[in-house]
């Protein structure tokens, strides 16, 4: 399967206005943003956990990283509640669920096989100021990318060169790009060499940011 997998192509999807799509688990369903793979997959996805539900155990031979965007995520590590970020990379194992229900955003076979590095935080920890109106948390950085939690205020603009290209997930509040108005749930992917011009609409926005990874999008080595 694949989906969204010409990385030269700028894409905006409102994930509110996709079907969700089972899973081989009960309870766990879910709405691709891209994929190249079908179960085994280099995977953007939502993917929501019915309250009770759990995915059987499995090792990430590939890596994920997931953002909890409502609920509790839980694992035999951690109770992740809704704005952690949480990266399991190359070889990690566990078996995820949530007994009230809880909804993720994840990536997955996105990692650099050699990364070993685990950790999992809150994001508005550490959120310092950047600029008037705009607070920053760098979650994560390395030769590869750079991830990024961001705040807004209403009506500030953030612009910034992505030669590796990126991906922004709208968390709270709205914002516009390029003509395009973004709210809750939309998710942005820009090709290598482009700008990111975004401006927070007039309740401010919160976002994800990843970038510099898209040179190194590839299907699964399975």
């Amino acid at each position: 399967m694949t989906l969204n997998s010409d990385f030269s192509k700028r894409v905006l999807i409102h994930s509110d206005e996709l079907d969700w799509i089972a899973s081989p688990m009960p309870g766990v369903d879910r709405r691709m943003l891209d994929r190249i793979g079908d179960e085994v997959a280099r995977a953007t996805s939502i993917v929501r956990y019915a309250p009770g539900s759990a995915f059987s155990a499995h090792t990430h031979t590939g890596g994920e990283e997931f953002i909890v965007l409502d609920g509790v995520f839980e694992d035999e590590h951690a109770h992740s509640p809704a704005g952690t970020y949480v990266r399991n990379p190359p070889t990690t194992s566990h078996t995820p669920g949530s007994e009230g229900g809880c909804t993720i955003f994840v990536k997955l076979w996105q990692f650099d096989m050699d990364d070993r590095t685990q950790f999992s935080v809150k994001m508005s920890d550490g959120l310092r100021s950047v600029a008037t109106g705009h607070a920053q948390t760098l979650l994560h950085e390395d030769e590869r990318e750079r991830v990024s939690y961001e705040e807004l205020d209403p009506g500030v603009g953030f612009s910034r060169a992505v030669p590796g290209g990126c991906e922004v997930l709208i968390l709270a509040g709205s914002a516009s790009s390029d003509g395009d108005e973004m709210r809750k749930g939309s998710w942005l992917r820009l090709p290598e060499g482009s700008t990111l011009d975004l401006t927070a609409g007039e309740d401010g926005t919160t976002f994800w940011m990843k970038s510099g990874h898209l040179p190194y999008a590839r299907a699964p080595q399975v």
